[in-house]
Order: C-alpha cells, then structure tokens, then sequence
C-alpha cells in the first residue's frame, strides 16, 4: 500500500472538520474518503478518529499523527508552489561560466541588469578561460565563443563573431604584408590561446599553425604587442573593431577572412527548463540582437577565449 494513502484525507478531515466538507475540499465521494481513513487505521493498527453523528474528535494517537502529518502536507504544497515557481519566476541561484574578461565587460553587467530587475534571484560567476564540464560542476549557463564542438548541451547564438589579422601601420612600414596564405609564413606571428588561425579560400576552410617569437594566453597582450608592431595577430572583431575604425591596425588578407563563428550561451538539456536560464538567455539574445556593444566601445583589457564547446 502507498504510505501516503489516506493521510491526504485524513489531514483535510480534521482540518475542514468533516467528512463531507473534506470530500468537496479534494472533489472525491464522502465515502471515497471514509474508505480512506478505515485502510490507514487498518494500516497503523490504532483508531485516529473518534466519530458522531455531530462531530468529529482526535485520539490523543490521532493528534501526534495529525501533527505531524499536518506540517509533511504543507510542506508538500510549499514544494510543488517553489516548482512552479521556479517555471514561470527567476528565483534560486543562476551560476554562469563565461570566458574571463568577455564575461567580466559584457556578460556580468547585463547581468548585474537581470537581477536587478528579479530581487528573488542570486548569481554566481567563475570567469576562465578554460573550457570546463558545465554539468559536473553544476553551472547553469556558460558562455562560449567560436565554433562549438558536438555535444549534448544546448546552444543559443548570441551575437556573430568575426575574426580578423591585423598589422600596426609601423610593423607593415617595416616588413610589408602578405599576399597570400603562403607568405603568412614569413611573418611574425603573434600566438594566443588558440593553436590555428582559420581562413577560408574558396569556400575552403584553412586551418594555418602560427609561429613567432612571441607566445601568451591574455587577448590585451595580444593586441598590445600587435599595436607594438610585434606582429601580426588573428583577434575577434570586439578586440579590434575600435583599432581598425581608427587606423591604429590595419587589416591584411581580408580576402581570406573565414565566415562568421559565433558567442554562444550553452546549457544543459530540460524538456522543462527553469525559468532562471530560460528568461536569462532570452535576455542575452534580445540585447545583443539589438547592440553589439564591442561596435562603439574601446577595448583595452580583453581575455582570450577558448574557440570551443566541450
């Protein structure tokens, strides 16, 4: 027998302070609920109920059970209330991953906006580089950028991504600029994070291994020893949209510019996902839709990113 049968009907009979008024209270038959009660005492072996004609009175053993039983049924209502909140309401813990200085400049101030605007809910940022297991670790929603990997998250696209090489006016003054893929290979390359350029010839895809005397894991030193005339670099457009606008870089082998990657919020997948992700990722999308903030904004401290999912 289901431990639960009965005390539904139990609890609401001494609460509405009958069976009749209990049975309308849980839309059963009068005597649906007398049944009920009968197998329960059967099952405990004690009378709870002392019933008249005129009224109905605890055992002393019916008024610790009651209690008891009274306190495990509210809290049974509170929890299904607190899950159908969470549905259609923000509220709980929202723990993002994003890259680290992308998700420190656009992520957590749009952020900052969302809960601003949603008091019952709370937020818990780690900002990496490093592609994590979101679902291990237990995060909600990551932020990722370039081309995702297969994977049984969930993605949205957020914003485009262009990728461009760059040059200082001084360093092509110096050592001119290449013509094609090939003579990329005589050049100085400045190596980030990411361990191949791409480029696309004719609807190709070209993955070029860059190599220079100059190494690091940080975007702003990337784009700082490119302003330097250090070499040549492959950086988003929101490192370099500013420096290219105002001629502080040059773009060279446009021509071969791969096509567009993308910002990504990926997720766990939930036929019925909370409303804490759902709303939040909706939020993303709409703003960046509508403005890219990198389009006006200088960048003076950029993290790398990884270029893809788990």
């Amino acid at each position: 027998m289901n431990r639960w049968s009965g005390v539904e009907e139990f609890v609401e009979v001494v609460n509405s302070g009958s069976f009749t008024a209990a049975a309308r209270k849980l839309g059963v038959s009068t005597s649906h609920v007398s049944r009920r009660i009968d197998a329960l005492e059967g099952r405990l072996s004690t009378r709870l109920l002392y019933r008249t004609t005129r009224q109905i009175t605890l055992t002393e053993v019916g008024k610790t059970y009651f209690e008891h039983c009274n306190n495990l049924i509210e809290a049974f209502g509170e929890a299904e209330a607190l899950v159908t909140q969470m549905q259609t309401e923000p509220v709980g813990t929202l723990k993002i991953t994003a890259p680290s200085v992308f998700g420190e400049k656009y992520i957590a101030p749009l952020t900052n906006d969302f809960i601003k605007v949603h008091p019952k809910l709370s937020v818990e940022f780690h900002f990496t580089n490093d592609v994590i297991d979101m679902v291990h670790d237990g995060y909600d929603l990551a932020i990722r950028t370039g081309d995702l990997k297969d994977s049984t998250l969930m993605a949205k696209k957020l914003a485009p991504r262009k990728l461009h090489v760059c040059a200082s006016p001084a360093y092509i003054k110096e050592f001119g600029v290449p013509r094609d893929l090939e003579q990329l290979h005589e050049h100085n390359c400045l190596v980030g994070l990411v361990e191949s350029w791409a480029f696309q010839d004719n609807g190709t895809t070209i993955q070029f291994k860059p190599k220079g005397r100059w190494h690091g894991n940080s975007g702003s030193a990337v784009l700082d020893a490119t302003l330097r005339g250090l070499g040549l670099a492959q950086l988003p457009d929101y490192y370099v949209r500013q420096k290219l606008q105002s001629g502080e870089l040059v773009e060279i082998l446009s021509e071969y510019r791969p096509s567009d990657s993308a910002v990504w919020a990926v997720y766990p997948f939930n036929r019925n996902l909370s409303a804490k992700v759902r709303l939040f990722v909706d939020f993303l999308s709409e703003h960046f839709t509508t403005h890219l903030p990198w389009d006006d904004e200088e960048h003076d401290d950029e993290g790398d990113e990884r270029q893809a999912a788990n």
